[in-house]
């Protein structure tokens, strides 16, 4: 028989109450969400016009429909009309937020204020709940793909190339056009090419020139050989006809991608904040680049406490930004900071030890190539060779003497000095065989640049990373923050943003980072209900299979004797005169002992207590009826 189901009538009980299960997502969110101070959600609210949606009920849409991997703001607003766990969360409010209003919503900057006071709370509360702690933070960096199309790419080295011949084509073009009797006087004397706005005002000179020679036109009359006016009008209006659907357009381009650019090598024109980096994922194995953003996660057992988003496609010069804004905002924010090889630069160590004045477990690139065999006999490393630190020279594996010679300061691209000590081998202009060897193949000595502090930072950075607890620190960062990632990318499917603009982007990964925090909070704390039931439930199971285990163990003493004296609750003895052959019917899963002994080949059982003999069982459920329809045993071992 089926249960009465009916969907289009009254029923006489109606459910007017609803919450969802005790360890629900929903009760995470609801419990950060509502522990942001009314005066941040108010701060910028507007006193006039229509009343404006809640903010804590958007926040909590946007991180409930982000654990559920839906991303769309239409797909969010049918979440509002159709999900019942969606409806709880919105409360009272009855009319679902469009999807613009939801849009509008994760992309404004107001947001990006409440997700940082989001993400301080939430370190708060997992500090007040012992699930983090100041020892290390654990930090990595992924690559997210852009809203953007694939092909709209902008180099920076194609802009470099043509913009040259563009300013050399507009300046033939100048002399062209002075040539024929047209007064501009527009370039600037300082600068040899003409930007879009001269070129505008070129343009417009041009014009009112081809407006005059129009009038004149009209008034002359028809000359053998034809106009002279006419001829100079049609070279005027094809020089600005290339001023208006060449030169001026392409140059405008270039301006603004140099604008874009800044630090950056390329961009993509549907999203100009997107720079161009090579993805992990890459089907066509062909190293393609695709538009994108650097994340850059730091971690503590696998919570994000804190992100940023980076136009820079490789982690090294992150590092420095990353841990400015992380310990501005919490000074004691953790001791160690713990990050692969990718990190591990000259500026990142010093900025950590001497800025920051925090320890730092970041290998250098070479570290792990250094602890090889082959590494240590190499003779053309420097490590493996003598040092004097007296005479401040070096000695190579072949006795070549190195002396110090002179300093050197050299510049990278991106105007970090870097301070050298240059040393020259010795003239061995006695020893021919040494000499060769002292010498290049050109007949120079042979020279080496030696850092000393990028040597005093990778021989801490060896020290730290062999120490005790940097080795423990160390190994724990794979299990830590890269879970992170994985989780994001293949649990949530957020691999691709859906919104415009490092501003925008920066508030929904924030978003998809903190609804991964809650999805494993609100997993730990139904984990811990469930460990806790089950502890309970193996307890009470030991103490059965504790009791049942004795039970067995006394009563299988009694298989191979006559006689057992046993102790039940240190009462009384009772003394059971068996027979080798009998069958014990015992059942172990009640406190008290139940069983039936039959096959038995005596009369009663002799019971023996303080005051003598009796037949009677002190036990009530071993009756003598459980003897009944057996065949009497004998009373004697001689008479078996």
């Amino acid at each position: 028989m089926q249960m009465n189901y009916t969907n289009n009538q009254t029923t006489l009980k109606l459910e007017l109450d609803w919450e969802p299960e005790e360890h629900h997502i929903a009760w995470a969110i609801t419990t950060l969400v509502d522990s942001i101070p009314t005066g941040d959600l108010e701060a910028e609210s507007s006193w006039t016009g229509r009343p404006e949606y809640p903010v804590k009920m958007l926040l909590k849409m946007l991180l409930f429909s982000y654990s559920r991997s839906v991303f769309s703001g239409r797909k969010i607003a049918e979440m509002g009309d159709e999900n019942l766990v969606m409806r709880w969360l919105m409360g009272n409010i009855v009319t679902v937020p469009s999807y613009r209003t939801i849009n509008r919503f994760r992309v404004h900057p107001r947001t990006k204020t409440l997700i940082k006071r989001l993400y301080s709370l939430f370190r708060t509360q997992l500090t007040s709940l012992g699930l983090i702690d100041d020892s290390a933070l654990y930090i990595d960096g992924t690559k997210l793909a852009a809203n953007a199309n694939k092909y709209t790419f902008v180099w920076r080295k194609s802009v470099e190339k043509n913009e040259p011949k563009l300013d050399e084509k507009s300046n033939q073009l100048y002399d062209q056009i002075i040539q024929n009797e047209v007064d501009l006087a527009v370039r600037q004397e300082t600068d040899g090419s003409l930007d879009s706005t001269e070129l505008k005002a070129v343009s417009d000179k041009v014009s009112n020139e081809i407006d005059n020679l129009n009038q004149v036109i009209a008034n002359e009359k028809v000359k053998p050989g034809g106009s002279q006016n006419k001829r100079r009008r049609r070279k005027l209006k094809h020089y600005n006809h290339l001023l208006k659907t060449d030169l001026i357009p392409r140059k405008q381009n270039y301006e603004f991608a140099n604008r874009t650019f800044g630090e950056r090598n390329s961009f993509a024109k549907t999203d100009t904040d997107a720079t161009f980096m090579r993805m992990k994922e890459d089907p066509m194995k062909n190293g393609q680049l695709k538009p994108g953003y650097n994340l850059q996660v730091a971690s503590q057992h696998q919570y994000t406490l804190y992100f940023d988003l980076f136009q820079r496609p490789t982690d090294t010069r992150t590092l420095v930004p990353f841990l400015s804004s992380i310990f501005t905002q919490a000074p004691n924010a953790s001791q160690y900071v713990v990050a692969d090889a990718g990190y591990g630069s000259e500026m990142n160590y010093q900025f950590i030890s001497d800025d920051l004045e925090k320890d730092f477990l970041i290998p250098y690139g070479m570290y792990e190539k250094e602890q090889t065999r082959a590494y240590h006999k190499d003779k053309r490393k420097v490590a493996n060779w003598d040092y004097d630190e007296y005479n401040d020279c070096y000695t190579d594996l072949d006795g070549i003497e190195f002396r110090f010679h002179n300093y050197s300061i050299r510049h990278d691209r991106y105007g970090t000095e870097r301070k050298f000590k240059v040393y020259w081998a010795v003239d061995y202009f006695e020893d021919p065989q040494r000499q060769e060897l002292a010498t290049t193949q050109s007949g120079r000595p042979r020279q080496i640049s030696i850092n000393a502090n990028w040597e005093y930072f990778k021989n801490k950075a060896k020290e730290q990373l062999s120490s005790e607890i940097g080795r423990q620190l160390y190994g724990q960062r794979k299990i830590d923050v890269e879970p992170i990632f994985a989780n994001l990318k293949a649990h949530l499917a957020f691999k691709r943003f859906s919104v415009r603009g490092l501003s925008a982007t920066w508030n929904e990964v924030g978003i998809a980072l903190m609804a991964n925090n809650l999805v494993k909070l609100a997993k730990v704390a139904a984990n811990l209900k469930e460990h806790g039931q089950k502890q309970e439930g193996n307890s009470h199971k030991s103490r059965i299979s504790f009791l049942f285990s004795y039970r067995i163990r006394v009563m299988s003493r009694t298989l191979f004797c006559d006689r057992q004296t046993l102790e039940l609750s240190g009462q009384s003895t009772i003394k059971f005169v068996f027979c080798k052959r009998f069958l014990i019917l015992y059942r172990a899963f009640s406190p008290p002992i139940v069983g039936a002994i039959a096959a038995a080949k005596k009369p009663e059982p002799i019971i023996k207590t303080g005051s003598g003999l009796i037949t009677k069982s002190l036990n009530p459920l071993v009756t003598p009826g459980a003897f009944r329809g057996t065949e009497r045993a004998r009373t004697t071992r001689s008479r078996r």
